[in-house]
């Protein structure tokens, strides 16, 4: 599979988001922050934006449910056509139905993590994903600060993927830039979501194919 660049739009301009992911045509996926400022103390994007971006660019959504009721709301962004939903385990009923759900209805299913949030008592619930997200900066706002705390996790995590044998993808959000990119990868990761770090870059596609080959170069 290899390393996946994933811009988030948070830092975007809200105004212009079909001309924003215009210019980052070289990622693999756009990170797609949706918040309902109850999970999370923002609120940003619904289905309809989520639609009306699908219709203006070919790169695959990845919806990052911030929300209360992902159990309820997460189809409805599988129907407005996004490749790929995270659900987040706090705010999740039943995890592995909701999984299942989303993968029988086409979309790869991903469930995130807080910072706080240990991943060791979901081992089981790895061979139910198609990706597992760890938080790398309290959920809610873009633009904060990378939290080093949780780089253990990500060995934590990646070690138990190796154990089971899947192939399940491991995903870090929030301060990735040029300077915490390489120590992600080192510790696991294979897909990073950048925000600030490309979208306040004067060439936003130039820093996406600069992020990759940081991260490459790990290996």
């Amino acid at each position: 599979m290899g390393i996946q660049i994933t811009p988030s739009i948070l830092n975007a301009d809200f105004a212009a988001l079909g001309d924003e992911v215009a210019r980052i045509p070289n990622a693999d996926w756009v990170h797609v922050d949706v918040m309902d400022n109850h999970f999370v103390p923002n609120l940003t994007f619904g289905p309809t934006m989520v639609e009306a971006l699908r219709a203006r660019t070919d790169v695959p959504l990845d919806a990052h449910l911030m929300i209360d009721d992902p159990d309820r709301e997460a189809m409805a962004y599988v129907e407005a056509g996004c490749s790929s939903v995270t659900f987040h385990v706090e705010a999740a009923a039943a995890p592995v139905r909701l999984a299942r759900e989303l993968r029988s209805h086409g979309a790869r299913a991903s469930m995130a993590l807080k910072p706080a949030t240990p991943v060791e008592p979901y081992e089981d619930l790895l061979p139910e994903l198609d990706m597992l997200l760890l938080m790398t900066v309290e959920p809610g706002f873009g633009g904060q600060k990378f939290l080093d705390l949780v780089l253990p996790k990500i060995k934590q995590a990646r070690a138990l993927m190796d154990k089971h044998g899947v192939e399940t993808w491991l995903q870090v959000d929030g301060g990735i830039s040029l300077d915490t990119i390489e120590r992600c990868a080192e510790a696991g990761a294979d897909v990073f979501v950048a925000g600030s770090a490309v979208f306040s870059a004067d060439d936003p596609d130039a820093m996406v194919g600069a992020l990759r080959r940081a991260a490459e170069s790990v290996g």
